[in-house]
């Protein structure tokens, strides 16, 4: 074989590569004197806003669903929570496309699964980048980064964790509710 039928096999080649990326939204960009691929498509995603249930989140947001089925919940850290009386409300204020709210949210799901006390009820809101939602549930709380986990009993704050817990979060909530 000649070097011109090489080189011409080669570059038939590197331009069906080429078209076959650039249809994907993929391209080859001169660099140097060599090729580097390079890619526009954008990552779809998924934005709940207002009251959002666990179920919806787990069906929409895949990101959640390894977090929750991987997630060994502490269970010596939540035994005071499984017993708690007191009627305690958490708020949970999270973005779909956050990816700290894809960690921590998660988490949070499986451990309330585990501890099953029904005097504790939990709310999802979901908020947009901006931070809010149509119903403006979120904008009645103070809050500037998310995830935000706000705990209530009788109607008032007794603690948050914001972002991330500062130990984990069935210790960081065992604190706030002991």
């Amino acid at each position: 074989m000649t070097n011109n039928i090489k080189a011409l096999i080669a570059t038939t080649a590197l331009m069906f590569s080429s078209h076959a990326l650039a249809s994907s939204g993929c391209a080859f960009e001169d660099e140097n004197g060599g090729f580097m691929a390079t890619c526009s498509e954008e990552k779809q995603e998924v934005i709940l806003t207002g009251l959002v249930d666990t179920k919806t989140m787990m069906a929409e947001v895949e990101e959640m669903t390894a977090g929750y089925e991987e997630y060994q919940v502490d269970t010596a850290a939540i035994t005071p929570l499984k017993n708690l009386k007191e009627p305690t409300e958490i708020v949970v204020i999270i973005g779909t496309w956050c990816p700290d709210c894809h960690r921590e949210t998660p988490r949070f799901m499986r451990i309330m699964e585990e501890i099953n006390n029904p005097n504790i009820t939990v709310t999802y809101i979901g908020v947009d980048r901006q931070k809010a939602d149509p119903e403006g549930l979120a904008a009645k709380y103070e809050f500037t980064r998310i995830p935000t986990f706000i705990v209530k009993q009788q109607g008032e704050e007794i603690g948050r964790i914001v972002e991330r817990p500062e130990t984990s979060l069935e210790i960081d909530l065992a604190k706030i509710l002991n």
